[in-house]
């Protein structure tokens, strides 16, 4: 595919439709709260000793009723993924599970339990109703941070670098559906691996060589770029070959798939070596994809070519704020972010 086919698909796919949802919801809650950040994989309160993490995450019915035990434990693995993001630990999780029958709740539950025990994250409580016409799902995660990475802390001249697992597979589609876009990395995967992957994150937060960082979501590489770049206030570039891939997997299918570990991050020139190897030592897949430059501007390219994917300026992602405050706030300030 060219660069410009590839542009147009990622516009007018169903993740990028879905983010861009999240703009009405986000005028709201400032109309409601004031000029309040909002936009970042967890909310955040600065509790005096740290940082108090929350993130909720609700999931489509079609994935629930088409995969109802993995989509029970995307419900932590997700969750665990945005708390981790932001530079902290998790605590435990909540549920809020519907279902037509116990039987269906059963499978849901077992992706659950599967998880959290992988995860080593307790599922302490919930709500359940097993009346319901169909199953539906959402899974609440709270946690703690000693020093935070953020959506709002890119800066011009950070290397844009994307770390990703590569060791895994993408789930099978369900009859008659496409190709599968989740790639799972994760329920083959030893537990104790995985959450030595994850605690990379807190690791860079702690030793100061990164203040920016987002979970890549269902919006997948670019999406979750974009995203960082509206909350920064900044533009940026991004080179689609220099992305990390698995062999024999199109970029076109690279481009619109959830991966079960991914971050996109902001690195200081200072310490792109560092946090390379860091991952690197871990058998992580992490590249350098582009860079963050002023304006509101992402662009694009593949080989040769090179266009303006999309002006921020002009229109905006999921309507976040741009903010230029301290990257840190002061401890016992409230400091509150909301999580979509």
């Amino acid at each position: 595919m060219t660069l410009t086919a590839l542009m147009d698909a990622l516009r007018d796919s169903p993740a990028f439709q879905h983010k861009q949802d999240i703009v009405p919801m986000l005028r709201d809650l400032e109309a409601a709260h004031g000029a309040v950040p909002v936009g970042d994989d967890c909310a955040v309160l600065a509790d005096g000793d740290g940082y108090l993490l929350f993130a909720i995450e609700g999931f489509l019915n079609g994935f629930v009723a088409r995969d109802p035990d993995f989509a029970g434990y995307c419900g932590v693995m997700v969750n665990v993924s945005d708390i981790y993001a932001m530079g902290g630990r998790p605590t435990a999780v909540v549920d809020a599970l519907w279902s037509a029958g116990a039987d269906q709740a059963d499978s849901i539950m077992a992706g659950l339990r599967r998880a959290a025990g992988k995860y080593q994250v307790p599922v302490v409580g919930g709500h359940s109703n097993a009346h319901n016409d169909r199953a539906q799902l959402s899974v609440a995660i709270i946690g703690r941070a000693e020093r935070l990475l953020t959506s709002f802390d890119a800066r011009p001249g950070d290397h844009l670098m994307v770390a990703c697992d590569l060791r895994g597979a993408y789930r099978p589609a369900a009859p008659g559906e496409p190709d599968s876009h989740n790639w799972d990395a994760s329920s083959d995967a030893p537990g104790e691996r995985l959450r030595g992957d994850l605690e990379l994150l807190p690791l860079i937060a702690e030793r100061g060589l990164c203040r920016a960082a987002k979970d890549i979501s269902m919006a997948s590489f670019v999406g979750t770029t974009l995203m960082l770049l509206e909350c920064s206030g900044v533009g940026g570039h991004l080179a689609l070959n220099a992305l990390p891939r698995p062999a024999g997997v199109p970029l076109a299918r690279w481009l619109s798939t959830f991966p079960s570990y991914g971050f996109v991050l902001a690195v200081p020139e200072a310490h792109r070596d560092a946090v390379t190897g860091l991952f690197r030592q871990r058998d992580l897949a992490i590249a350098d994809v582009g860079r963050v430059h002023p304006g509101h501007r992402l662009t694009l390219s593949l080989e040769e070519e090179a266009g303006l994917f999309w002006d921020l300026g002009r229109t905006p992602f999921i309507g976040a704020p741009a903010l230029q405050s301290a990257i840190q706030p002061e401890p016992g300030a409230h400091h509150a972010r909301s999580a979509f």
